[in-house]
């Protein structure tokens, strides 16, 4: 039964290369390191290297950074549904927010979901704050 479940590794892992998969096909771009990391209900994404050579390019012509403040807050609003979407589907669970921003200055970019409950995982218990977890009750 549990046995067929993933382990939260597996799925963060999982999660993680879908990621770098989404910013290639979307954006052509091939980003560095994805880590993701659960927290019960919480998902916390890092994205290394985040920005695309277009912005990149700005950040470095641009004396004031709002044309590539701009662009990133519209490639984030372009790729936020579909990372949603792709979250969802990973950890067959719901997310119910997600807070999702770059930083020019150290091109990372940074998701925290909100998801509607921690996912089913082999070894719950590596889940930090997962409440469903402690059985002291």
């Amino acid at each position: 039964m549990d046995n067929d479940l993933p382990t939260c590794g597996q799925l963060e892992r999982t999660l993680s290369q879908s990621i770098q998969k989404l910013y290639r096909q979307e954006l052509e771009h091939s980003p560095g390191k994805v880590t993701c990391q659960l927290f019960g209900n919480q998902l916390a994404i890092v994205i290394e290297d985040a920005l695309t050579a277009v912005e990149k390019t700005l950040a470095d012509t641009e004396e004031e950074d709002k044309t590539v403040q701009k662009l990133n807050t519209a490639i984030n609003d372009a790729i936020e549904p579909k990372l949603k979407n792709l979250i969802e589907e990973t950890l067959a669970v719901e997310v119910d927010d997600i807070l999702f921003d770059s930083t020019i200055e150290t091109s990372r970019t940074g998701a925290i979901a909100t998801l509607s409950e921690p996912p089913q995982v082999r070894n719950p218990e590596s889940i930090p704050k997962n409440k469903s977890s402690s059985s002291n009750k």
